[in-house]
């Protein structure tokens, strides 16, 4: 088998996947962007991707391929149908980041909900070592216990989180993005309550048409002034103009973000004027990457490969 790899960095240099050259020649490519993707993929006939778009304008010559594999679970790149026309199978891998990411979430959520960039500024600038008190808590904080905490996407990521949200003593509720979620252990909400009740909210569905700018002025509107806001899904989910206006004209306390509309950033993204880490938190895409989730990821896909190349099916997504 002809095999690409067209994101090798995009899992780590720190991650070995030499082991994918058992089931044939492998190709890397540190990182692939769109107008490189049909000259890479062309001859081959595994493809090991991550965001580089899979269409019928990048595929078109790829006459050999059989299966791309995804070192995600989302697959927003991937042009389903289109691969399914053509016969290409398109597998995923799923869980493999849930305690990563629920773990970012809370780092996101409690660097903005205790102010920690502040204070830790203010001691290391000298101006704790000068006060003649033994404390400072100039900027407020809030405790957990009590408050409620609003999930957007119930699923694998959204349940953890809800579960420690829990254990520290508060209130969940959700809002399911499909509207096709059954879970009865936390409240169901419709989005308006979501926005309007809680004192945390953390994104965790998929992007689509439901959930592109879901989170925009009118939903910031309704929301708590106290408020922040945290995003590990995907950046379109929130209008990040709006974002801004409401993060400047205070109509919500903070916002963390780990995904952005446009990865890299941008130089023109509003976002970038606010320096303010008490108000607002980004981290580069990286929820989803502890070592051992990247490790995981590897393996998956791993495993994905060797289920195809025995005629099974392993978390293929474009079944006939």
């Amino acid at each position: 088998m002809n095999i690409v790899v067209l994101e090798r960095n995009s899992v780590g240099v720190d991650i070995e996947i030499d082991m994918y050259e058992k089931f044939g020649e492998v190709t890397y490519y540190p990182n692939t962007v769109e107008a490189e993707v049909a000259k890479r993929v062309k001859d081959m006939d595994i493809a090991i991707i991550n965001k580089a778009p899979m269409n019928e304008l990048t595929l078109k010559e790829a006459k050999d391929l059989k299966l791309i594999c995804l070192f995600s679970t989302g697959y927003d790149n991937v042009d389903l149908d289109y691969c399914r026309s053509r016969g290409i199978k398109v597998a995923n891998v799923v869980n493999y980041s849930t305690d990563s990411v629920a773990q970012h979430t809370f780092a996101l959520a409690f660097y903005l909900i205790e102010k920690l960039n502040f204070y830790d500024m203010y001691v290391k600038s000298g101006e704790y070592g000068s006060q003649s008190r033994f404390s400072n808590f100039d900027r407020s904080f809030m405790e957990l216990e009590g408050k409620t905490w609003g999930i957007i996407g119930m699923g694998n990521i959204g349940k953890k989180v809800s579960k420690i949200a829990t254990a520290f003593g508060c209130k969940v509720i959700f809002y399911s993005a499909s509207g096709n979620n059954k879970e009865t252990k936390y409240q169901r909400v419709d989005f308006d309550t979501l926005c309007e009740q809680s004192d945390v909210i953390s994104i965790h569905c998929p992007l689509s048409d439901r959930t592109k700018n879901i989170m925009n002025m009118d939903a910031f509107g309704k929301m708590k002034k106290s408020a922040i806001l945290i995003n590990v899904a995907r950046g379109p989910i929130v209008n990040e103009k709006d974002l801004a206006i409401a993060l400047n004209e205070g109509m919500i306390a903070g916002a963390g973000l780990d995904v952005l509309e446009k990865e890299p950033i941008s130089s023109n993204n509003p976002l970038n004027a606010i320096k303010d880490s008490t108000k607002l938190m980004i981290t580069p895409h990286m929820a989803w990457a502890s070592l051992e989730a990247r490790q995981r990821v590897v393996m998956e896909v791993f495993n994905n490969m060797e289920a195809f190349l025995k005629g099974e099916s392993r978390n293929v997504l474009n079944e006939p």
